[in-house]
């Protein structure tokens, strides 16, 4: 029988702990677009739904992890700093080219993340308006998948400043996690530790009239049943 040391045994406080993005060095942070229906125009103009699946990517210097400082970008970007509840699904092991029947095979687990975005420089580069660092976070821990309803059956809520500002089941996904991890199979080899962050539904800050962008002591909220809460405030 393994031993505790008595030093060990005691639980440590959430408070006392400095939590890191589960996966610090990530292979690949790849984020899904605009899967979600979105009932409400955009700067007036109600997106279509698409018909591929569409595909980004992010660095890992755009992340902080659970109970992280959201840092608010300098100058003009700030005016336009967006909040994206999301579910992410991380891969277990490798995976090419692996049919939508097969690909939830390779899942490892489910965390909760955050697709900080700046609006209005995505409008020239979305590269540039998803990766302004610290602007995101992930966590705050994986739950492996069979703790877990299928991801169809997981709600997703994102409170800010704690009032409910996006809700959404996994079955309202224009694309399912089977088909987004087959399509990116189909493009390279994913890896364990890869994570899909699988997109948001309705009501992040720019679909909303006026604007709700995130501002400085705000405390934004994104949970899971069976998965937790992460937690992040903005600096």
């Amino acid at each position: 029988m393994l031993k505790i040391p008595s030093n060990l045994s005691s639980a440590v406080p959430c408070a006392k702990i400095k939590f890191r993005t589960p996966i610090p060095n990530a292979n690949k942070v790849i984020c899904v677009g605009m899967n979600y229906p979105k009932p409400y125009p955009v700067d007036g103009v109600a997106p279509p739904d698409p018909k591929n699946i569409i595909l980004f990517g992010k660095q890992h210097e755009a992340f902080v992890g659970h109970c992280g400082v959201l840092e608010k970008p300098h100058g003009e970007p700030a005016n336009s700093f967006d909040y994206e509840g999301e579910i992410a699904v991380v891969i277990g092991k490798p995976a090419r080219n692996v049919s939508v029947a097969e690909a939830m095979e390779y899942v490892l687990g489910y965390a909760l993340f955050n697709d900080g975005s700046v609006r209005e420089w995505q409008k020239h580069s979305i590269y540039a308006g998803k990766n302004f660092s610290n602007s995101s976070a992930w966590g705050p821990w994986i739950t492996t998948a069979d703790a877990l309803p299928e991801p169809e059956k997981l709600r997703l809520s994102v409170v800010l400043n704690g009032k409910i500002v996006q809700s959404a089941l996994g079955n309202e996904m224009i694309f399912s996690v089977a088909e987004q991890i087959s399509y990116a199979s189909s493009l390279f080899m994913l890896q364990p530790g890869d994570v899909i962050a699988t997109g948001s539904p309705d009501g992040t800050g720019g679909s909303r009239t006026p604007k709700l962008y995130l501002k400085s002591n705000d405390v934004l909220a994104i949970s899971v049943d069976g998965i937790g809460t992460l937690l992040n405030t903005v600096l």
